[in-house]
C-alpha cells in the first residue's frame, strides 16, 4: 500500500507506556482473543451492554517513558495513515447516502489499556468500544499476525484496521444497538449467531475501504491477497483449530474463514453500504 509521505489522522492518541489497571474487558474485537463478558456483573444483576454503552473512559495508569522501536514507529505511523483514509472513504459514503459521519479516536496501548468497555490486555487483541467511539491496538498484535497467524504485509494490517472501523460504522447506523439489544433476550448460542454477523459485516465494511483505496491507486500488486489472508486467518474455525485441533461452531463469533474472507471480497467489489446486510434483513 502506497501510505509515506501521505497525511495522516490526528485522531490518535497515544498510550503506549501507561498501564492500563487490572480487571476484564467487555466488547468485542477481531476475533483472536474473543468475547469477554464481565462475569462479575451478570452476577450482580447488572447489565453489561451498560457497560458496552458507557459514554466515560479513564485511564488512571501511570506514565512511564516510552521508546518503541524503529519498526514500531513506522507501524504507528502506518495506522495513523489508514485511519485517514477510513476517515476520508467513510466521510465521502456517509454523504452520499445522505449522513453525517463522526469519526473515531485510535488508541495505541502496550500491554493493557482502560475503555468505557472495562480494561482490556493485548491478548484480546484490537477492538473497539462503542461507549467511547475509540478503536484500540497494541501494536505487538501485528507480530503475532505475521508469526502467530501467518498474515504478512502492510495490507493485512491495514485490514485490521479497517475492521475495527467498520465496528464504528455499525455503531454510527445504530446495528450494534439493535445487536445488543438480543444479548438478554436469547441462549448464548442463538446471539452467537448474530455475533457472527455482526463481525461479518465489519468484514463486508473493511472490504468497501478497500474498494476505494483501490479507486485511488493507493493499493500495490499482493495488497487484496494480503488482506484476504489476514481475514481468513482470524477465522473462527482456524484459531479454534490451531488453539484445540477442533471446532465448536455453536461457541462461534466472528465466522469461519471462508466466510469472512468471503465478505471482505463482496464488499471490496461492491463499495456500498447497501450490499452489505449480513442480516438479510433480519435484525
Amino acid at each position: 500500500m502506497q501510505w509515506k509521505g501521505r497525511r495522516a489522522s490526528s485522531n490518535v492518541e497515544d498510550r503506549r507506556g501507561k498501564s492500563g489497571g487490572g480487571g476484564l474487558m467487555v466488547g468485542g474485537g477481531l476475533g483472536v482473543g474473543g468475547i469477554v463478558i464481565v462475569i462479575i456483573v451478570m452476577l450482580l444483576g447488572g447489565n453489561p451492554s451498560s457497560i458496552l454503552n458507557g459514554v466515560t473512559s479513564t485511564d488512571s495508569g501511570q506514565s512511564q517513558a516510552y521508546q518503541g522501536t524503529a519498526e514500531e514507529e513506522e507501524m504507528a505511523d502506518f495506522v495513523s495513515v489508514v485511519l485517514a483514509d477510513t476517515e476520508d472513504v467513510w466521510s465521502d459514503v456517509f454523504k452520499q447516502n445522505g449522513k453525517t459521519y463522526r469519526n473515531p479516536t485510535l488508541v495505541l496501548f502496550s500491554g493493557s489499556v482502560q475503555s468505557a468497555c472495562g480494561t482490556a490486555s493485548s491478548a484480546v487483541g484490537p477492538f473497539y468500544c462503542p461507549g467511547d467511539e475509540k478503536l484500540y491496538i497494541d501494536l505487538s498484535f501485528y507480530d503475532e499476525l505475521k508469526q502467530r497467524f501467518k498474515a504478512p504485509g502492510d495490507f493485512a494490517m491495514a485490514y485490521v484496521v479497517a475492521h475495527e472501523v467498520g465496528h464504528h460504522v455499525q455503531k454510527l447506523l445504530g446495528t450494534s444497538q439493535k445487536v445488543d439489544q438480543l444479548r438478554q433476550k436469547l441462549s448464548e448460542t442463538e446471539y452467537n449467531k448474530y455475533s457472527v454477523k455482526l463481525e461479518l459485516q465489519a468484514d463486508y465494511y473493511a472490504g468497501v475501504w478497500a474498494h476505494y483505496e483501490q479507486g485511488k491507486n493507493l493499493l500495490e500488486q499482493g495488497d487484496l491477497d494480503e488482506a484476504l489472508t489476514a481475514a481468513s486467518a482470524v477465522g473462527d474455525d482456524s484459531i479454534q483449530m490451531q488453539a484445540r485441533g477442533y471446532v465448536v461452531p455453536d461457541s462461534f463469533t466472528h465466522g469461519t474463514s471462508e466466510q469472512r474472507k468471503s465478505w471482505f471480497y463482496k464488499g471490496f467489489e461492491s463499495g456500498t453500504i447497501q450490499g452489505g446486510d449480513t442480516f438479510q434483513g433480519g435484525l
